[in-house]
């Protein structure tokens, strides 16, 4: 199975970039992690967000394939606890399919990203800057693995 991080936004610092990656090569190759950044839609003075999120939108669902499941992080979702999600990786490890874990822009997602969505998941009710999201998101997947094979990361 391969997990794929779509989140808005290039041009992250090193210390994200490095961080995503150490947690994506510890996890073994039936539960691949990666990232597809989205170029994030035109934001500034005078800028249609609404026109930014939709184009945000469609260049996430342009990352999709049909296949996929689709969790989008939103704050509409569920918080989960670390346990919540392992089982919700056993779940995706079983039914077989790739998964892609949406993440928006500073505004959210776009509503049609939404719809395309079989579940949410919300991180916290705290606000985080977008690329510590990509590094925790990284963590906890490669906890929830290790603690789905009881490996002593999780402890």
């Amino acid at each position: 199975m391969l997990i794929r991080l779509v989140s808005v936004g290039t041009r992250m610092p090193d210390w994200v970039d490095a961080g995503f990656r150490e947690y994506a090569k510890r996890l073994p190759r039936e539960c691949a992690l990666e990232l597809r950044e989205i170029e994030p839609g035109r934001r500034g003075k005078n800028a249609d967000i609404a026109r930014a999120i939709a184009d945000e939108g469609q260049r996430m669902q342009s990352a999709l394939t049909p296949s996929d499941h689709v969790v989008a992080l939103d704050l509409s979702g569920g918080e989960w606890s670390t346990p919540q999600l392992a089982e919700a990786l056993r779940r995706w490890l079983s039914q077989g399919r790739n998964v892609a874990l949406l993440v928006g822009g500073p505004d959210g997602l776009a509503a049609d990203c939404l719809r395309l969505s079989a579940e949410r998941w919300r991180l916290s009710a705290l606000t985080f800057p977008h690329p510590l999201v990509r590094l925790v998101v990284a963590e906890q997947i490669y906890r929830a693995w290790s603690l789905l094979h009881n490996h002593p990361y999780h402890r």
